[in-house]
Formats: C-alpha cells, sequence, structure tokens
C-alpha cells in the first residue's frame, strides 16, 4: 500500500469520525450543541483537523444530512419491496418515512428543516439525496393519473408526510391521531 493510498484512507476515517460524532452529539443534546470546538474535544483532534476537513459547521451538517439521506433511502427501499401491490407499498414507505422521523429528531431536522449547503431537487444534488426522493416516487408513481406528473405528486405526498411529521413533533397536532391520519393521507392518495 502507498503512502498516498493509506493517507487517503486515514483521512476519510477521520471524516467519518467527524460526521458520526456530529450526528451522535446532535441526536443526544440538539444541534446547538455541536460546534467544531466540541467536535474537536470529542473525537480529540485539533479544531484545524476539522477544518481541514470541512469549512464548518455547515458543512459538518450537511455531510451528516447526506448521510441520513442513504440510511433513509434504505429503510425506504426495504419496506417498499417488502410488501406487494401499490396501496401497500405507498403505505409501508409512509409509516417507515415518519417512523424514521420519529426515531431520528435530530437527523431528520438537518436533512430537512435546518439550512445546509446542499443542493435539493437538481442534478447536482448528492446521489443519497435523490436516491430517497426516488423511493418515494417509486411508490407514489403507480397511483399517477393519465397525463400527471409523477414527480409532482410524489413531492405532494412527500409534503404531507413532512406536514404530519412537523406539525405532530411541534405539539401543533395531537400524536394519538398519527397512525389515522397516515392511514387518511394514503387513503387519499391511492383511492384517487
Amino acid at each position: 500500500m502507498s503512502i498516498q493510498t493509506r493517507r487517503e484512507r486515514e483521512r476519510a476515517e477521520r471524516e467519518r469520525l467527524i460526521v458520526t460524532a456530529a450526528r451522535e452529539l446532535a441526536e443526544s443534546e440538539g444541534w446547538d450543541a455541536v460546534t467544531t470546538r466540541r467536535l474537536a474535544a470529542e473525537i480529540e483532534y485539533s479544531q484545524p483537523v476539522l477544518y481541514s476537513h470541512f469549512k464548518g459547521k455547515e458543512a459538518i451538517m450537511a455531510a451528516v444530512a447526506v448521510q441520513g439521506c442513504a440510511d433513509l433511502a434504505t429503510e425506504l427501499r426495504q419496506a417498499r419491496t417488502a410488501v406487494r401491490g401499490t396501496r401497500e407499498a405507498l403505505a409501508a414507505v409512509a409509516r417507515t418515512y415518519t417512523s424514521f422521523a420519529e426515531r431520528r429528531p435530530a437527523l431528520y431536522d438537518v436533512m430537512f428543516t435546518h439550512l445546509v449547503p446542499l443542493p435539493f431537487a437538481t442534478e447536482e444534488a448528492p446521489a443519497p439525496l435523490r436516491e430517497a426522493f426516488a423511493e418515494l416516487l417509486f411508490a407514489a408513481e403507480p397511483i399517477a393519473a393519465e397525463g400527471e406528473d409523477p414527480g409532482l405528486l410524489t413531492e405532494t405526498f412527500w409534503a404531507g408526510l413532512h406536514g404530519l411529521v412537523t406539525l405532530m413533533r411541534s405539539g401543533r397536532l395531537p400524536e394519538h391521531a398519527h397512525e389515522t391520519r397516515v392511514a387518511l393521507l394514503i387513503s387519499h392518495f391511492a383511492g384517487r
């Protein structure tokens, strides 16, 4: 193994360590607790080492968001492919999406609520962002009516899920009726 290969491997490992530490700290204490000073202390590297990998906290948050989208895409794919039928796939994806948001609130927030320097809905978007959206599209596309844009339908489905998650988490909607709301969303989307 060449010295260059070893250095590249070590650099990639440090980046993974930084992203993992940021994600864990955010999940346990919130994003306000994630600072470059705190991360440096957590991973036992100096702040300049962090800055040699990321321009600052926003760049670290963006890396966490990309990783989160990869996780979400995997979970959505597993849910969608584990069932048969259009309505069942849509329901499985909806339940998985809302469960992901509930289980990983800080990760969900950095993916879809906080402003991060990532291009969304463009060809320049990182692959994990496109893959997560594609899983929503694969579930919603079969219910698109003739002449209807499946991408816009998927965006509307996603917005409905995101709205339910956000309103419930903020206490605007009572939690006890969450499953009923998701079922209503599926029913009206799939029963068109």
